[in-house]
């Protein structure tokens, strides 16, 4: 049997140190920092339908020899759609440009066209629109509102499912400090391959957060569930032995869960489009992070706050909080 309470003040150095550098990393400075895609800063889209075959990958090709290499292309879905139709996002595109062969002016939009016609044959621009930042900043409070109401409904539920364990609202605390924990190390991770990679936050990314949240939250609960049965069973047993024993327990059962899914979204990363990447990236991090969290994190916290010590340390943050904020 591991010893994973006796072993956790080592784990929790480990997470703090891998924390710490994705910070780091996430500052803007000089080439670190999160790159924000043009859903985030505002920019232009416009949706391309062609007579002909066009692959997304010439599109794209095309469309950085244009100057627009953080051009994001899909093809667009729904009912009555040509398949050769995309959806292209760019930077918000000028509105007079010089033509390098005429030297007259133009309006962007009207260059990429007149290049995309020459390359590929007839097209047509059927919409296009621009997107304000206040727009983009409106999606990214929404998503940010969508993270804290799902936390604190996850906190209620877990408080209300284990309501007949003792300090049933810890394990609520600690499922959100382990899913804080798990989205801080991604987006680390993710400021980190953007730094080096030029890796963009999109609205795929943040998908990816709030699918990564529900899973750490799924695998903390199972081992909960041990923590709840086996602390009915045995009452007398310290917390501590209940815990470490219940980890053990469901320690094959996470593991397996994971690496079925990690070899799914492996698979997905290898053979899926440059559309999904970002977000299959994201979820490959999250699942292995989750897992961790789920044995190493969540529940030796509960030693902790029953030692006090947790206590102590939230109590000394909150104090140092309204010191700043003093000034």
């Amino acid at each position: 049997m591991i010893d994973f309470v006796g072993k956790r003040r080592l784990f929790f150095i480990i997470s703090g140190v891998i924390i710490l550098i994705g910070l780091v990393f996430t500052l803007p400075v000089g080439p670190m920092g999160l790159k924000w895609s043009i859903e985030f800063t505002g920019g232009s889209t416009m949706t391309m339908q062609f007579d002909q075959a066009v692959s997304q990958a010439d599109l794209t090709n095309a469309m950085t020899s244009l100057g627009h290499s953080e051009a994001k292309i899909q093809r667009a879905t729904g009912q009555g759609t040509s398949e050769n139709t995309f959806v292209v996002r760019t930077k918000k595109l000028e509105e007079y440009v010089q033509d390098p062969v005429t030297g007259n002016t133009i309006a962007e939009q009207q260059k990429i066209k007149e290049a995309l016609v020459a390359q590929f044959g007839t097209m047509d621009i059927t919409e296009s629109y621009d997107m304000t930042s206040t727009v983009a900043k409106s999606i990214a409070n929404k998503a940010v509102i969508a993270v804290v109401v799902a936390s604190i409904g996850i906190l209620l539920y877990v408080a209300w499912a284990f309501r007949k364990m003792k300090h049933a609202f810890r394990l609520g605390v600690c499922a959100i400090i382990a899913l804080i924990h798990d989205a801080v190390i991604c987006i680390g991770v993710y400021a980190l391959m953007g730094t080096f990679f030029i890796v963009e936050v999109d609205a795929m990314f943040i998908t990816a957060i709030l699918t990564v949240i529900g899973y750490s939250v799924n695998d903390t609960i199972v081992v909960y569930d041990r923590i709840r049965e086996n602390s009915l069973k045995h009452p007398g047993l310290p917390l501590a032995t209940v815990i470490n024993n219940s980890v053990n327990e469901t320690l094959a059962r996470s593991i397996n869960t994971s690496m079925t899914v990690l070899f799914v979204l492996l698979a997905l990363f290898l053979i899926g489009g440059p559309s999904i990447h970002n977000f299959v990236f994201v979820m490959l991090v999250g699942v292995i992070v989750g897992t961790y969290s789920s044995i190493f994190i969540a529940s030796p916290l509960l030693i902790e706050w029953e030692s006090g010590r947790l206590g102590r340390v939230l109590r000394r943050l909150s104090l140092r909080r309204r010191a700043l904020a003093r000034g």
